[in-house]
């Protein structure tokens, strides 16, 4: 029974050995043009042709659409690394927040009170509305149209090659039949030429390798047209891979074009709360009274003008007292101010010529002036 196994098993591997020395004789001989090739037919052709350009174009646009949502080779290379152990990725501020984080700190430490620290502060915060945005942009755009890509090319795309390799070797062996049959047929030829005996035990022998090469000849025909057919198919599948992609490449503009309408929305409420820069003193060559921030007089005596500053809050109007929520403690610097305690109400108000950096406030029965930059005035 072992001996039968063995035996089976040898046969087996005899005729696989067999077909794939075949194929490659075919190749071989095909390469050198000294056998024919069977030919698939044009509306096939265009197939295959349009199922390569997608799998080549759909890969490049994947890798450039990664590297436009993540610059950094390296932290793609990370990611990737950690997908592939399937680890959670680690979650890592973008770089809209890294900035915000910085600036928030920086104005802190400046002090808040401070015009400049104020507007670190504020342009901080919009920083990480942005990169909360960008958060948002980065995770649709990877869910409807990175995702559905990647699906593509590791699962139809790969499925298509396979039965694209699949075909090409039904098609070698195809071939191959083919020319034996020819070589059988031609040996017969010469010896039908050749005088012999009607009971020739060669003339039967030629007559039973013309019947195996005609009905391995049939067998390899029908494998490959049933292949060719199961390959079409896949093929002609690539017309609804390109709608499904085209539906996701308007997922993908419309999550860019929220995203960028987002930027833009905060970057111009961040433009009202910081208002208008005053020139900056310097010096220089080039440097004159006006862009230095200074005034001057008919004795040429020159007088420094106001400090830089930037408007932060909008005016209240005059006489109308309205709440406001204090931000930082306050230290009143003269008797005209009033001193503030972090998230203490109190009530707000402007005064005629009033400074714009300046409200009155009232607590109880006290008085004084308050910057607006340790203010939230609550409508």
């Amino acid at each position: 029974m072992d001996a039968n196994n063995f035996g089976g098993k040898l046969k087996r591997f005899a005729g696989t050995a067999g077909t794939v020395f075949n194929r490659a004789v075919q190749f071989t001989e095909e390469k050198l043009g000294s056998a024919e090739k069977t030919e698939l037919d044009a509306h096939f052709e265009n197939l295959l042709n349009r199922s390569e350009k997608t799998r080549i174009w759909t890969d490049r646009t994947l890798k450039q659409t990664e590297a436009l949502l993540q610059p950094n080779p390296n932290i793609r290379m990370e990611e990737m690394f950690y997908e592939k152990l399937d680890k959670r990725k680690r979650d890592r501020n973008n770089v809209y927040e890294s900035l915000g984080g910085v600036m928030v700190d920086a104005g802190n430490e400046f002090g808040p009170g401070t015009a400049y620290g104020n507007a670190l502060v504020k342009c901080g915060q919009t920083q990480i509305l942005m990169g909360s945005a960008y958060r948002e942009f980065i995770q649709s755009s990877a869910n409807n149209f990175l995702q559905p890509l990647q699906n593509f090319l590791e699962g139809d795309m790969k499925t298509i090659m396979k039965e694209k390799k699949i075909l090409e070797t039904k098609r070698l062996d195809l071939d191959s039949c083919k020319s034996r049959l020819r070589k059988a047929k031609q040996v017969a030829s010469q010896t039908q030429n050749v005088q012999m005996p009607a009971n020739n035990p060669y003339a039967k022998m030629e007559d039973d390798v013309i019947a195996k090469a005609e009905a391995d000849l049939r067998q390899a025909q029908s494998e490959f047209d049933r292949q060719a057919e199961i390959t079409k198919l896949l093929l002609e599948g690539i017309t609804s891979t390109h709608a499904h992609h085209l539906r996701c490449l308007n997922d993908f503009i419309e999550a860019q074009r929220t995203f960028h309408a987002q930027s833009q929305q905060y970057m111009a409420d961040l433009q009202k709360q910081l208002g208008s820069f005053t020139a900056v003193p310097g010096s220089g060559a080039g440097s004159t009274p006006n862009n230095l921030g200074l005034s001057s007089g008919n004795n040429s005596t020159l007088t420094p003008s106001a400090p830089p500053a930037i408007q932060v809050t909008a005016s209240t109007p005059a006489t109308e007292k309205k709440q406001a929520r204090v931000l930082y403690d306050y230290d009143a610097a003269d008797p005209s101010e009033l001193s503030l305690l972090a998230d203490e109400l109190i009530t707000v108000y402007r005064l005629p010529n009033m400074e714009p950096d300046w409200l009155m406030a009232e607590r109880g029965s006290q008085k004084g002036k308050v910057p607006t930059t340790y203010l939230e005035v609550l409508e």
